[in-house]
């Protein structure tokens, strides 16, 4: 059982907080309980507010549930964007973190947490937009480091923006929730073996579409 948060008094408290704390308290639940499992009056109740006002700053657990997964997913975007910036390092050294990160990350989130599992699976099949921004976003960073390491001269690369997405389609089993829990490794190489065969197809110009 989740132990009930203190709560600041109306007064003491603005509407951001307020929406902070909700997605705090329905992220323990969802992590400790599951998304299922979990209503929106446990979430009030715990905070120690009535539902009524928890709908106020969002109308439905899925609005919740997108808002939990939007600022995960925010917090990788963020990393991402800076291990794609990463000054000193060659186009080539800064790919290899971003999807070595991407992978990481996601080993470590959902591996062994069905309940983190489930809450992403509710994403997908409910709020999908919600991901496929984040696909976007990702593949934007992929892009931008994959355009340097062209006008560098590392990568021979016509077009990023394509390059970009033939390598965020070959890293999906790495770094997709439930791919890298469902999936055995059996049947993939391993991620140094996928990075080493993408950067060569990136360097040998094979990531241009042929005309």
């Amino acid at each position: 059982m989740i132990p009930a948060l203190s709560a600041p008094s109306p007064v003491e408290e603005s509407p951001p907080d307020t929406r902070c704390r909700i997605l705090a308290t329905a992220e323990r639940f969802f992590r400790e309980i599951g998304y299922q499992k979990t209503t929106v009056a446990d979430i009030a109740k715990t905070l120690r507010m009535s539902p009524a006002n928890v709908y106020r700053f969002f109308d439905s657990k899925k609005a919740i549930n997108e808002a939990v997964v939007a600022r995960l997913i925010g917090e990788v975007e963020a990393r991402i964007a800076a291990l794609a910036d990463r000054p000193g390092l060659t186009a080539e050294a800064r790919l290899r973190e971003v999807i070595v990160f991407l992978h990481r990350d996601a080993v470590g989130r959902f591996t062994g947490h069905p309940r983190m599992h489930e809450m992403v699976e509710a994403a997908m099949s409910e709020s999908w937009d919600v991901c496929r921004h984040h696909v976007d976003r990702i593949t934007a960073v992929l892009e931008r480091v994959i355009a340097d390491g062209a006008a560098r001269g590392e990568f021979t690369v016509e077009d990023p923006a394509v390059a970009a997405r033939c390598v965020h389609a070959a890293i999906v089993r790495y770094c997709h929730p439930v791919l890298v829990v469902q999936c055995p490794d059996d049947f993939v190489p391993d991620l140094d073996a996928m990075i080493a065969f993408l950067i060569g197809a990136l360097k040998a110009g094979r990531a241009t579409p042929a005309n």
